[in-house]
């Protein structure tokens, strides 16, 4: 490995393990969410038989939204 990219794949390992990491707070909390979580308006349901499908969508562009005003709050911020 060259001295180059040994900082490069400690970076990113380092970034891994807190991906990783807030995806396992993120399960221990869930049950802890609102109720109306994953219940909103726009999120589809459908079902037949044995078979169900669930699409999120109201909840997922809420979160993008709150995801984005964090991210832009934080660089500006650092500003």
């Amino acid at each position: 490995m060259t001295s180059g990219a040994a900082p490069i794949l400690g970076r990113m390992l380092l970034f891994a393990g807190i991906v990783l990491a807030a995806a396992g707070l993120f399960l221990l909390l869930a049950p802890r969410l609102p109720a109306f979580f994953g219940r909103l308006p726009g999120d589809f349901q459908w079902g037949r038989g044995n078979v169900r499908v669930y699409f999120p969508l109201a909840t997922c562009l809420l979160l993008s939204v709150v995801l984005t005003l964090i991210a832009w709050l934080i660089s500006l911020l650092r500003r």
